[in-house]
């Protein structure tokens, strides 16, 4: 099953592989202690195994699910050899990506049949959101897109003023209201906007608290329903963006907005400051939800479409 091939530019399989470096060391420096002095892969390595891809935050169920199809292997193979086990990893963590579609993509492309094709982008405040949707739109528009922005977190003056940064940085328009102003109704005016000015892309920034969940499941369904009067079927996608060095508050996370809204796909971010890059397999199978981008970096190349092959290769090089 070696469909690991290259995919990506060298200067960008460079960046993933730097951004990933932390949580790759970590993890080989734990799995070749776990197979010191053995030679196959008996239930003291898988043991050992388990233990380790629960600490690098992959998650219980996910690594359960990992730890059983190896056993299927060995039990089929009757001897595995440890020196064979990286392979029946990467091979068993791209398998698992798979099932939930994440990771297909190698550019930063939109659907062919949606325009304009509208992301809302939901997260906690300090996941990196605004930073993730200036250089999404920066992609977007380096691949020759044209882009609107929604400053619909309406919430913090700040997250509207970030918002105006990025759009002012990347030369892109951006629809803003006041501090306190209907989100929805902001919403509704992006839309307006960049149907008029037949863009391609239409990305709304949302507010990003958490603690009282009915309000932003009502917030959100509201915000949707308004922007459906402009473009019936948007938003095509719910973005939800999550900090990939918070480990298992990353999971926290996606349970409490799974539960607000209908999220679509996931962009897990600030891979390159941990060791917990196992969040990205963990919550992509837990939920069932693709990986859609990855933050790799501080650079505004540094958001990258999330490749499976790509990433496990990194993971495992």
């Amino acid at each position: 099953m070696n469909f690991f091939k290259k995919i990506f530019s060298s200067e960008k399989k460079e960046t993933l592989d730097k951004g990933l470096e932390k949580t790759k060391s970590s993890f080989f420096s734990k799995l070749s202690k776990a197979v010191a002095g053995k030679s196959k892969v008996d239930d003291e390595v898988l043991d050992n195994l388990e233990e380790i891809l629960v600490s690098s935050d992959v998650g219980v169920n996910t690594t359960l699910k990992i730890i059983e199809r190896i056993e299927e292997r060995v039990s089929k193979d009757k001897y595995l050899g440890t020196d064979e086990l990286n392979q029946i990893l990467r091979d068993e963590i791209a398998a698992l990506l798979s099932e939930t579609n994440s990771g297909d993509a190698s550019e930063f492309e939109i659907p062919a049949n949606k325009k304009p094709y509208v992301l809302m982008v939901v997260g906690v405040n300090g996941v990196g959101k605004t930073t993730t949707i200036g250089k999404l739109a920066y992609q977007f528009k380096k691949a020759g897109y044209s882009v609107v922005l929604g400053a619909a977190d309406t919430f913090r003056a700040a997250a509207i003023d970030q918002l105006q940064v990025w759009a002012d940085r990347v030369g892109v328009p951006i629809v803003r209201q006041q501090m306190g102003s209907d989100p929805a109704s902001v919403a509704f005016d992006t839309l307006q906007s960049a149907v008029s000015q037949n863009a391609d892309v239409v990305i709304i920034d949302t507010a990003g608290r958490l603690h009282n969940k009915v309000n932003l499941m009502n917030e959100l369904t509201k915000v949707k329903r308004v922007m459906q009067k402009v473009v019936e079927d948007a938003p095509h996608d719910v973005l939800l963006v999550l900090d990939g060095s918070t480990g298992q508050n990353a999971f926290e996370q996606a349970k409490q907005f799974t539960a607000a809204t209908e999220v679509s796909c996931l962009a897990v971010t600030k891979l390159d400051g941990t060791a917990k890059g196992g969040v990205v397999i963990g919550i992509s199978d837990q939920f069932q939800i693709p990986v859609k981008y990855i933050g790799v970096g501080e650079g505004i190349e540094d958001l990258q479409v999330f490749n499976k092959f790509e990433f496990v290769d990194s993971f495992f090089k």
